[in-house]
């Protein structure tokens, strides 16, 4: 196939663009082939002088001229940081030129013939002897400031009459800051320059001339890297034998290994993969057969309707001039989705760092809010032009996010952000911006942490070998292979816009009709891990995730701690998302590496939590997880009374009462504690809540607290907690009203064991009990049940030494209980194998005493039928050991305190552990 095969000024089918630049074409002959994902044009040495600097003064936009090697290709290629950061730069055309042995190898296997290896140090003497004929000024932008003096005194002994329009030599620091950098582009436009040579090294280089090239007035930007230092002769060019060989990269790894080590050794053999998997020619219909184009087109095929751009309405209402933000039902550009929790100190200000935005763009503020009070909404009431409203419950992340989505109506895009968040002046233009002129499905902003640095917000996909990466190394080797490490530390990133397979959601800008395309975000994560469901279902739906570093964003959570059933979540679902995206031998092995990333870190506590959740995967569903409001505190809130035998439970009371404070609140509920023989502070503590009464009983025994406190109380129903059980005020809200109907007489809401902290034997003892049908159609083993006044009257008091919550249970049958489900009562069981043994002695001697009887054989039939495999299994015996141990009452049958039989009356038995 020769140069002519392909007709046209173009080199290709002019009806056909570049797969790599939608809808551009190259304006010059050659054979275009793609190599490694990047479009090369391939043409002789003097054609390609030619193609440079032909009718340079003449040219409507500036032309950026790169060699192609396997940097080039690690970078700029399929699956490179930088992949579509070039193709978008609208005011560049970009003339990408064949350089590096392996590509010229390639291009020879796609086209059958040789092709010259056109490197910048090789074209920058003929292209300065082509300017100097021409009368064409040539600028350099790039080395150190003593290689730019060798370099004018060569320039003025070997070619005095070339024009040198200057030299410019700004530090890195310089070139990463926007308005450094744009000041370093007036200078060389204000020095009338016609060529610039660029040489600041990939992908520096390219990525200037991207975003300044333009403003520098060049109608030709060179990317010819190190020329500067060759011209200057500070390095030496490899011997002509050794770079017809392909070894000229040996050469310069030789002289400078500290720079060149981690191109040639680390990113060289993964580009290399690039070049072999993502490499085709153009037949003549112009179209490319990789897969990598082939999805470029479906990208395209998806963007081809999109919104963005095209603007809304025409005549439609402008930004209001005082910073107010659009009505319901009016057009908007942007809607501002934010899921609100417990957030009435942090909403405030992200609300007032939105007017800016809202004097240039059309913004509406939706808060959907899952908080248990009105605190968030009160303090929203100051922003009559922000829509908020109550989800109902606690939806999570994702779930707020829909509900914000439904309620906001049309929009041109949606802003989700988080609520601890301030956007900064300018920030929602430039996501915009980028969003149109990109025709991206969504746009991150830099985030900043509270004192102003760089949070590490940019991620890659999930893989296996990732996590892998990530459990070994952490955040140590930032700089470690891009296959090897899920989030992107490298401080260039952070420089420049560029794709991104997905980035933290604290801020994400989303198109409407790419939010359409994805649909929903996941609610099944509740917290984490859904922003990476969500950016992958864009990319699926073809659209690509932009990070925009003209916006910033300050989020004062980033890098911060959370809790550690949060902490546990976040691992946990690391877990869920590779199971739903990448099943079977790598979400195994992303699971295992998951758990010795938690297991390598243990000696922290909360690693160690972590930990114990991931090896238990029965207790993921305990993991902070949505839940509704059933109940609000105040006039509607169910009527009752709540008793609390207490002994010595100064360390848990405040636990209690503090998730019983709506309940209170509400002026329904009254709330007794009986506290039994206290010599502690609990009577102490329990009075500070307003509404609590403390009875102060000189006499131990749990069975007299309880017949004292019923003495005084004077609602109904009646909810008998025990001291170091949590309830949530939608449990206590759904157990009195369905007594209150008056249909049973005794019931009690869902529970759930905290096992956190217990050693394994009896962490397995409880999930095999959870799975007994048996054990959870009683009242019993919540430490919380509730009576009617009926059936207060049908039981009578509570008999001494007997076990409360049996003696109750015993007492009704089945048709007149009720076990809700819904929210739950936390129970925390006792911690050690000891202690649970305690209190199984304590248990299985209570129905004896109290005529209640038990049912070993349904039991064990419930605990036989309740394996499902060996885990299941293996606890199952756990737990019938446990059993025994406990149905085998010790000498006397001594009760926890060493009283004998028939005092226990006197005594509280109850586990300690537990209460620690």
């Amino acid at each position: 196939m020769s140069a002519d095969a392909l007709v046209g000024p173009t080199g290709l089918d002019p009806d056909h663009p570049d797969p790599a630049t939608p809808g551009r074409t190259h304006q010059r002959p050659g054979l275009a082939v793609t190599l490694g994902g990047t479009a090369v044009t391939l043409l002789d040495r003097d054609d390609a002088v030619d193609a440079i600097l032909a009718g340079c003064r003449e040219r409507t936009r500036p032309l950026g001229v790169v060699s192609a090697n396997l940097d080039h290709v690690y970078h700029f290629g399929a699956g490179g940081r930088w992949e579509r950061a070039l193709a978008t730069a609208g005011r560049i055309e970009w003339l990408t030129l064949l350089d590096g042995a392996p590509l010229a190898v390639q291009a020879e296997r796609l086209t059958g013939r040789p092709w010259p290896r056109l490197a910048g140090s090789d074209l920058i003497g003929p292209v300065l002897d082509r300017a100097e004929a021409d009368g064409l000024s040539v600028g350099f932008l790039g080395g150190s400031p003593d290689a730019q003096v060798l370099l004018r005194g060569r320039l003025a002994e070997r070619r005095p009459g070339l024009a040198v329009a200057g030299f410019w030599a700004p530090s890195r620091g310089e070139l990463e800051d926007p308005t450094m950098s744009a000041a370093v582009a007036r200078s060389i436009a204000e020095a009338r320059t016609d060529v610039l040579v660029v040489g600041l090294g990939k992908p520096r280089q390219e990525l200037w001339i991207a975003e300044h090239g333009a403003e520098t007035g060049a109608r030709v930007l060179l990317a010819f890297g190190a020329v500067v230092d060759f011209l200057a002769e500070r390095i030496r060019r490899a011997p002509v034998w050794v770079a017809d060989h392909g070894f000229e990269w040996a050469w310069r790894l030789a002289l400078e290994p500290a720079r060149l080590s981690e191109r040639y050794l680390v990113q060289g053999p993964e580009a290399y993969v690039r070049l072999r998997r993502h490499s085709a020619a153009w037949p003549e219909t112009g179209i490319a057969l990789t897969g990598a184009a082939r999805a470029a087109a479906g990208r395209v095929a998806a963007q081809a309707a999109h919104p963005a751009g095209r603007g809304l309405v025409p005549g439609s209402p402008r930004p209001e001039a005082d910073g107010r933000f659009v009505a319901p039902g009016l057009p908007a550009d942007v809607a501002v989705l934010v899921a609100t929790y417990n957030n009435a100190e942090t909403v405030g200000p992200l609300v007032d760092s939105l007017r800016s935005a809202a004097h240039s763009v059309r913004l509406r503020v939706v808060v959907a809010d899952n908080s248990p009070d009105r605190r968030t909404l009160d303090a929203l009431a100051a922003f009559p032009d922000v829509m908020a409203f109550r989800t109902g419950g606690n939806l999570g992340y994702a779930g707020a996010i829909n509900a914000a989505t439904a309620a906001a109506g049309d929009a041109e895009a949606y802003l989700v952000l988080n609520p601890d968040s301030e956007v900064f002046p300018g920030a929602v233009d430039s996501m915009l911006a980028r969003l149109r002129t990109t025709g991206a499905g969504a746009v991150v902003p830099l985030l900043l942490t509270d004192d102003g640095g760089r949070y590490p917000s940019l991620r890659r996909e999930p893989t296996a070998v990732r996590a892998w990466g990530d459990a070994l190394f952490g955040a140590r080797l930032p700089r470690r292979p891009q296959w090897s490490a899920e989030t992107d530390y490298d401080k260039e990133s952070y420089a420049h816009a560029h794709t991104v397979d997905w980035a933290t959601g604290a801020a994400i800008l989303v198109s409407a009709e790419a939010a359409r395309a994805a649909g929903p975000w996941d609610e099944r994560y509740f917290m984490y891990s859904e922003e990476t469901d969500y950016c992958r279902a864009l990319r699926l739906a073809g659209f690509d995730v932009w990070f925009e570093p003209a916006a910033q964003v300050m989020h004062s959570g980033a890098g911060s701690g959370t809790s550690t059933g949060l902490a546990a979540l976040m691992a946990v679902n690391k877990i869920r998302y590779m199971r739903k995206h990448h099943p079977g031998a790598p979400a195994a092995l992303a699971a295992a590496a998951v758990v010795i990333r938690e297991a390598l870190r243990a000696g922290d506590a909360g690693h160690r939590q972590t930990l114990a959740a991931l090896v238990r995967p029965g207790r993921w569903r305990a993991l902070p997880h949505a839940s509704l409001h059933t109940a609000e505190p105040g006039p509607d809130f169910p009527a009752g009374s709540v008793v609390i035998p207490a002994h010595n439970e100064a360390s848990v009371i405040a636990r209690t009462l503090d998730g019983l404070r709506p309940a209170l609140e509400s002026g329904r509920v009254e709330v007794i504690v009986a506290c039994n023989a206290c010599t502690d502070r609990t009577a102490e503590i329990a009075s500070q809540y307003p509404g609590v009464r403390v009875l102060d009983l000189p006499e131990p025994g749990k069975a007299r607290a309880l017949n004292a406190a019923d003495a005084v109380a004077s609602r109904w129903p009646r909810v008998y907690l025990d001291a170091d059980i949590e309830v949530p005020p939608a449990a206590l809200a759904a157990i009195l009203t369905e007594l209150g109907r008056g249909e049973f007489l005794a019931g009690r809401p869902d529970f759930r064991y905290d096992t956190s902290g217990c050693d394994p034997l009896v962490a397995a003892y409880y999930r095999a009990r959870v799975r007994i049908p048996s054990n959870r159609q009683a009242l019993w083993g919540a430490g919380c049940y509730a009576m009617t006044e009926e059936g207060h009257r049908l039981l009578g008091s509570f008999p001494e030494g007997a076990a409360d919550d049996f003696y109750v249970d015993a007492a009704f049958a089945p048709g007149h209980k009720v076990l809700l489900g819904g929210p739950a009562v936390v129970v925390r069981p006792p911690r050690t194998s000891a202690s649970l043994v305690a209190t199984l002695h304590r248990i299985y001697r209570a129905p004896a005493s109290s005529g209640g009887a038990s049912a070993p054989m349904r039991t064990f039939r419930g605990l036989a039928a309740s394996v499902r495999g060996p885990l299941s299994a293996l606890d199952a015996a756990v737990y019938a050991s446990f059993a025994l141990a406990g149905r085998r009452q010790p000498g006397g049958a001594r009760g926890a305190h060493g009283a004998p039989p028939g005092t226990a009356a006197l005594v509280w038995e109850r586990d300690e552990s537990s209460r620690q």
